[in-house]
């Protein structure tokens, strides 16, 4: 191991440490191994990922996470898909939490509004303040507040796999009621692609006890299918990681 190396690995246990003292157990992410009513907690993520020398992102994918580069790999699977040649205009993120994947998206596309839907104030008030997106309010199901066929990419990243199945779905008919004809929706659902018996042991023995709803499955048949009556046409899906197994990564584009 290198010098570099050693010391960040020392820095990085550091960190944890600093955060255990503070109240939070780090397992990976509290976002996605809680469920909906558990967040990264705020002010201790900030000073670790400082702490570290780490952007909050790469912070949050490196140590909380333990899936190096895993943002940035999706990210280039999407562009690869041709998901921001398009140049969308009008970006809608569903649970951007700590922003990762909004200023991923930021570096590959240049959108004139950037609306979040975000239930933990402090990081929506940080995503406001640091990127210039425009954060609405959320009742945790609904996109009420934004128009009909106003949106040219919709995505939601980590989101689905922490919450109910109704809850899920109800953001689905939301999804495909804001985007524009010729848009797209892209978000990752824990589908059976992910769940061959030997994932489904990982996440017994190893994914931790207590955490609600977290992994919620949901049938990829389920997905293509509502959204093919709701005008949406899938067209790529690949795997990227999430906690000690994988998610499914679906794109649709909105039929003009």
């Amino acid at each position: 191991m290198s010098a570099a190396g050693g010391g960040m690995s020392v820095a990085k246990s550091g960190v944890k440490r600093l955060l255990a003292r503070a109240g939070f157990d780090i397992v990976r992410s509290t976002r996605i191994q809680g469920g909906v009513d558990d967040f990264i907690p705020f002010e201790a993520t900030m000073r670790a990922a400082r702490a570290a020398g780490l952007s909050v992102g790469d912070y949050i994918d490196e140590v909380m996470n333990g899936t190096p580069g895993a943002t940035r790999s999706t990210i280039d699977e999407l562009r690869g898909l041709g998901v921001y040649t398009t140049g969308p205009d009008t970006v809608l993120e569903i649970g951007p939490g700590s922003g990762r994947y909004l200023e991923k998206t930021l570096e590959e596309c240049s959108p004139g509004r950037y609306e979040i839907y975000e239930t933990a104030a402090p990081w929506a008030d940080y995503l406001v303040e640091t990127f210039g997106v425009i954060a609405r309010p959320t009742a945790g199901s609904s996109l009420a507040p934004t128009p009909d066929a106003s949106v040219d990419l919709v995505q939601a990243h980590k989101v689905f796999n922490t919450v109910t199945f109704l809850h899920a779905c109800r953001y689905f008919f939301e999804m495909a009621r804001v985007t524009r004809p010729g848009g797209r929706i892209v978000f990752d659902v824990m589908t059976e692609t992910c769940l061959e018996p030997a994932a489904v042991r990982t996440w017994a023995t190893r994914g931790g006890e207590g955490h609600g709803s977290f992994p919620a499955a949901m049938p990829r048949r389920t997905c293509v299918d509502l959204f093919e009556t709701l005008g949406c046409a899938l067209e790529a899906g690949f795997l990227a990681p999430l906690g000690v197994a994988s998610t499914e990564v679906l794109v649709f584009r909105k039929r003009g």
